[in-house]
């Protein structure tokens, strides 16, 4: 569908339904954080991992151990969850249901229409264009 081919729903409709889209774009983006402290994590994690051997081959065997028995089989949250569970629980527990409820706020206001107010604006500067 073009930017000629709005959609017709109220204003208010519109603008709603824009606030649903730009939360969900949000999480899109906290997503992506998410998926980056997974990954900072694990390379800090396997740093960690590395000065384990460095620190027992420089004689300071109690650092050592505490690397391996406290911190490396840590958890980031609650001593248990790691980042990949964080990551999972935000993809499974949030993020897929506010995007499931996109979908449907999509659907039942603007028929699966996406980004209906940025197609309006699009359409108006196009319309105003055409007349100067």
């Amino acid at each position: 569908m073009s930017s000629d081919e709005e959609t017709a729903i109220s204003e208010g409709e519109r603008e709603a339904l824009h606030q649903v889209e730009l939360g969900l774009e949000w999480l899109h983006r906290a997503h992506g954080h998410l998926v980056e402290f997974h990954h900072n994590t694990g390379h800090a994690m396997d740093h960690l991992a590395e000065a384990e051997g460095l620190l027992r081959d420089c004689g300071f065997d109690d650092l050592a151990d505490a690397l391996r028995d406290e911190y490396l089989p840590r958890g980031v949250i609650d001593d248990d969850r790691w980042s990949y569970d964080v990551l999972e629980s935000f993809q499974a527990e949030f993020l897929d249901d506010i995007r499931a409820f996109e979908a449907e706020t999509r659907e039942r206001v603007a028929d699966g229409q996406r980004h209906v107010a940025e197609r309006a604006q699009e359409g108006a500067w196009k319309r105003r264009a055409r007349r100067d």
